[in-house]
């Protein structure tokens, strides 16, 4: 499974995601990185060459490209910034364009609300077109579900699990290895039940019938 690497504009963690850059490139083979507009300073900042620049540089002297012109591993992907869709999700589609399977997205959660909104729809269109696709920072791993699936206590993010239906009610809602178990329970789109429950069993089981949950592991 390839992994794309998306670095965007929003407000980075220096230390936590330079650390996540840089051991994800140690341990992963053919990993496409990509920085989306902003996220370019942040890679330049930390001497990290990216395979692709995309953005229309509204947020990013373009005079940071000059660096990037002459070097014959880097991609330049100038738009319009007159365009229907977010530097963000054009990286995204040239990483599922590039057969990435994964894609972790860093400086997608902090800043501007709408774009934070705009990311999570982000994960329901990777997710629609058969990859996986995760926000990142040094306290939250945000991720979309259409379907059952585990966690292991040892890889969460943090010691919160909480789940958010997306787009419409989840039915038939079960939750195994939680400290706060449900069967056959319908999570709906008001409220907050589903905040901060916890796992207590080495994997913990979530599955239902129909609907998408919004993931989000977390810590304090």
């Amino acid at each position: 499974m390839r992994l794309g690497i998306i670095v965007g504009g929003g407000v980075l963690e220096e230390n936590f995601a330079r650390s996540f850059l840089q051991k994800r490139l140690a341990q992963e083979e053919g990993v496409c990185l990509i920085a989306a507009d902003r996220g370019l300073l942040f890679l330049k900042h930390c001497g990290i060459l990216p395979d692709y620049i995309v953005g229309d540089f509204d947020s990013a002297d373009a005079s940071v490209l000059e660096a990037y012109r002459a070097e014959p591993r880097v991609t330049i992907k100038k738009l319009n910034p007159e365009k229907d869709w977010t530097d963000t999700e054009v990286a995204a589609q040239l990483a599922m364009e590039q057969g990435c399977e994964r894609i972790e997205i860093l400086g997608g959660t902090g800043g501007r609300i709408d774009h934070l909104l705009g990311n999570l729809q982000l994960l329901a269109l990777i997710r629609e077109q058969g990859a996986d696709g995760y926000l990142l920072d040094a306290k939250n791993r945000i991720y979309l579900r259409n379907g059952s699936f585990t966690v292991r206590r040892e890889e969460q993010w943090g010691k919160y699990v909480s789940l958010f239906a997306y787009g419409g009610d989840v039915t038939g809602l079960k939750l195994e290895g939680f400290k706060y178990q449900v069967e056959d329970f319908t999570l709906g789109t008001v409220g907050t039940r589903g905040v901060s429950n916890e796992i207590t069993a080495p994997q913990a089981r979530v599955s239902f019938l129909a609907g998408k949950l919004l993931v989000v592991e977390a810590r304090d």
